[in-house]
């Protein structure tokens, strides 16, 4: 069979826009031979749509499209998801379904089986599960129709297996030929590799052609990679798209395998890196901004997100604002003005010591025979929002937060101050990738000025500041980190895989526990891995922890 898998990058909610996409990829499909095509997981609405399914419209217009797309493109069979009400009395009110569409009509329909309710997954929340599953008929195959999570349930390849029955095995024993999954899978770092594996066992398991298309682009916090693949019946890859574009995939499911490239550590990077820069793209533009603008400070973290930027969206729609105080060191400034020039972005300076020094004088009765703390440093942190805000405001330009993950994890960012933006690009990013992915960005020559990544980590809000003054390096802090807030270890078992003394790893934990407050109320977070600050990690506020 010649199938079509059409990774596209849909919209949440832009019914019409999505409508055309899947039409003109549908079309294409058939013009290159195609005998059916797929469309991702809630392709017709956008992937997740969340409370917009408690809304009757939202659903009503989702199954309207479905019917609307059947008539446009009668030349091709098209299996694609969206959502639908349900017809039973008792239960929730909509399904997570695919549908089957040939000959201008809506032939088949499948509803999905499990429902994920698990790190940023809440379907449960939403949808009524399918009872049972039938097969699809089409040409001399008999199709396992399954949609995303029904293939994530495979015995023989996770140890301890989610749910208690595996729809695939079941469509199977009743005698499918082949398996076809629709899916939006959000990205995390290894993901690809992994859900490839996955999918290969379940191909070599059953000796059967498994198919999967994959959502890619990015819908909030969430960022889809694609990655969709075609795998024959010995787990052998005959048809793979590429990560992080659309693409229309066609594959002959009776051809050769291709040969596949490995997967390592510097590859994930490079993952991590096109997913952030895709994310941020998606999030500017489908909240209808083109232009960003970047606290440029001379640090890493700013340089690495208006980097992420201007490959995002056209180093044109790049500002760097440069907001010096009498802390900043001249090579700051240098470094900040260096980068703005490899980049090729617009740059502006705005000093904050006058103003620092309006609110100083503003405080200073308040403050008589109070020393002079912390409060000061996160002074001129929240001018500096405060300015980066206003420029938001007149230029309509989305401000992108630079904080990194180890600095969430921690608390060490300033609430109104440089937590200020709309989306926090490297809030799933620790310290040490942060270098890491900093690397990658001057991989073919120095965008980033090297000064920047070899002078030592600072704020620079009190004379002579360096991020060792309050915290441990980041080497040794990040799997400490890392070991608690993604995989949830207990302080005696960090202490002793990472060798770091307890008496750090619990203050580091304390840390953690104290700054809950400030992170629920930073900027959506691109997710990067496997755990993220965000709707995937939920933990009350005002709560009393041991650790």
């Amino acid at each position: 069979m010649k199938l079509g898998l059409a990774q596209i990058n849909p919209t949440v909610g832009d019914f019409e826009g999505n409508k055309n996409k899947i039409i003109q990829y549908a079309r294409q499909a058939a013009e290159r031979g195609a005998e059916l095509v797929l469309f991702p997981e809630m392709a017709v609405c956008g992937y997740p749509p969340a409370d917009f399914l408690d809304k009757q419209d939202f659903v009503q217009c989702s199954e309207e499209v479905v019917a609307e797309i059947a008539r446009a493109v009668p030349e091709i069979a098209i299996i694609v998801g969206f959502v639908q009400r349900s017809t039973e009395s008792v239960g929730k009110r909509v399904r997570n379904s695919a549908a089957f569409l040939k000959d201008g009509e809506v032939k088949f329909v499948q509803q999905k089986m499990l429902l994920p309710y698990y790190d940023v997954f809440d379907e449960q929340r939403y949808f009524e599960p399918a009872a049972r599953q039938e097969l699809l008929p089409f040409d001399s195959e008999k199709m396992a129709v399954t949609i995303c999570e029904d293939a994530w349930n495979d015995g023989d390849f996770w140890l301890r297996p989610l749910y208690n029955v595996d729809p695939v095995e079941l469509l199977l024993k009743a005698g499918a030929t082949m398996v076809l999954n629709i899916s939006s899978s959000p990205f995390h770092r290894g993901k690809p590799a992994l859900r490839q594996r996955m999918l290969a066992t379940v191909a070599r398991s059953h000796g059967k052609v498994v198919a999967m298309v994959n959502q890619v682009g990015g819908n909030d916090g969430l960022v889809f990679d694609g990655n969709s693949v075609v795998l024959g019946p010995d787990g052998s890859v005959l048809g793979h798209a590429q990560s992080f574009v659309e693409e229309l995939l066609i594959v002959d499911t009776d051809g050769p395998a291709i040969p596949q490239p490995e997967t390592n550590a510097d590859t994930e990077l490079v993952d991590v890196y096109h997913a952030l820069v895709l994310g941020t793209r998606d999030y500017v533009r489908k909240c209808g901004f083109e232009r960003a603008i970047i606290g440029l400070s001379g640090g890493v973290d700013s340089a690495l997100v208006a980097a992420i930027a201007a490959d995002a969206l056209g180093k044109e729609n790049v500002l760097g604002v440069l907001m010096p105080s009498e802390y900043s060191s001249s090579g700051s400034v240098t470094d900040a003005l260096a980068l703005a020039k490899n980049l090729g972005i617009r740059v502006e300076q705005i000093p904050i010591a006058g103003t620092f020094d309006t609110f100083d004088a503003a405080l200073a009765p308040l403050f008589t025979g109070m020393p002079r703390d912390l409060t000061e440093e996160n002074l001129q942190s929240r001018i500096r929002g405060t300015l980066l805000m206003a420029l938001s405001n007149k230029l309509g330009a989305l401000v992108l937060s630079t904080g990194n993950k180890s600095e969430m994890s921690v608390g060490y960012c300033t609430l109104y101050g440089d937590m200020v933006g709309a989306l926090a690009v490297l809030g799933d990013v620790w310290k040490t990738d942060v270098y890491k992915l900093a690397r990658y960005v001057n991989r073919d020559g120095e965008r980033i000025p090297e000064s920047t990544l070899s002078k030592p980590p600072s704020a620079e809000l009190r004379p002579g500041q360096m991020d060792t003054d309050s915290l441990p390096p980041y080497e040794v802090l990040d799997p400490i980190l890392k070991a608690y807030v993604e995989h949830y270890q207990q302080a005696q078992d960090i202490a002793a895989h990472t060798g770091a003394p307890m008496k750090l790893v619990q203050a580091m934990l304390k840390l953690v526990e104290r700054s809950e407050y400030k992170r629920q109320q930073a900027a959506p977070v691109l997710k990067v891995t496997a755990k993220s600050f965000g709707p995937g990690r939920r933990f009350p506020i005002a709560a009393k922890v041991q650790v």
